[in-house]
């Protein structure tokens, strides 16, 4: 059975990645509420059905995008049961087609592995490399479930802080599409 800890409301007492003590001392700044949990390691959205069922939301699915040459790259957010295309996302932005990212360079700029991409990658680009896009359809969510930077460590917020809130403070202005 899949493990789900209880919901805490404050950050974990240990942090496994720089990415994820970023997370929450950035949420603690900019004073946002949150509520998480601790699980077994979730990789795939299945994984997250027991989660979103957990903290009454919906996780939204975060994919690292680039270019053929790996020299544009996109972090596209879009509802966790909408499914992909590489087709729509490209025309709606009005550029090549895209690909997934390799795994290593997942890890090099977003600071997480396969399974943890989230928008608190943001607080890692620090020259701005990744253009940050939403789908139109996670914004009419009123909360934003996502991975803390880990495969351990879920959250929701209001989805309105992350737009407004914590992206304005990482200098990141999210492109919003409707794909």
């Amino acid at each position: 059975m899949f493990y789900v800890s209880n919901i805490f409301q404050s950050a974990p007492q240990v942090f496994s990645s720089v990415l994820q003590e970023k997370t929450y001392q950035t949420l603690a700044k900019l004073k946002i509420a949150f509520s998480r949990v601790e699980t077994d390691e979730a990789i795939t959205m299945e994984d997250c059905v027991i989660i979103n069922q957990k903290l009454e939301m919906e996780m939204v699915k975060t994919l690292f995008l680039c270019n053929r040459q790996q020299t544009k790259f996109y972090l596209f957010v879009t509802k966790g049961d909408k499914t992909f295309s590489s087709k729509d996302f490209s025309h709606a932005l009005g550029i090549p087609r895209v690909s997934f990212a390799p795994e290593v360079l997942m890890e090099e700029m977003l600071g997480t592995k396969i399974g943890a991409a989230t928008v608190f990658s943001a607080l890692l680009d620090q020259d701005k490399q990744i253009k940050i896009v939403f789908d139109q359809a996670v914004l009419s969510q009123e909360w934003y479930g996502c991975s803390d930077g880990t495969t351990t460590g879920y959250m929701k917020v209001k989805t309105t802080q992350i737009i407004e809130d914590f992206l304005n403070d990482t200098n990141h202005q999210p492109l919003i599409i409707q794909v």
